[in-house]
């Protein structure tokens, strides 16, 4: 019988695909953070050595993936400016092909929501 994946399966999981987009993107990894909870996930910088810092968000489908904490996220955004540092936001939804109801499974298909990197403006109002 498979084994259905835990949270912190699940976010490695969706760390993993937002760890390619980035990659892609031509973005150079200064530190990577995989502990659920645990903010930023990705410490990144640009070919201009512009800093980022990535939020990877795992979420079951079908709850949506782009939704956050806002006034957390404000907290984090002042964290961000203290450190000249840009906010990305990556919110990733996965789940069971076979049904809602059913969780992802260890070595099996699954499905993805993921709509890639959303830039979070850190300037205050």
């Amino acid at each position: 019988m498979s084994k259905a994946l835990t949270a912190q399966e699940l976010h490695n999981l969706a760390m993993n695909h937002v760890g390619k987009d980035l990659e892609k993107r031509g973005f150079e990894f200064i530190a990577i953070n995989s502990k659920l909870k645990k903010h930023p996930q990705f410490v990144c910088m640009d070919a201009n050595k512009q800093y980022f810092f990535v939020i990877v968000k795992a979420v079951i489908l079908p709850e949506n993936a782009n939704n956050y904490d806002i006034v957390w996220m404000e907290s984090f955004k002042a964290h961000a400016r203290e450190h000249n540092a840009k906010v990305l936001y990556a919110g990733v939804g996965l789940g069971n092909p076979n049904g809602e109801s059913l969780p992802v499974f260890l070595d099996q298909e699954y499905l993805i929501e993921y709509n890639g990197i959303q830039v979070l403006e850190t300037n205050l109002n």
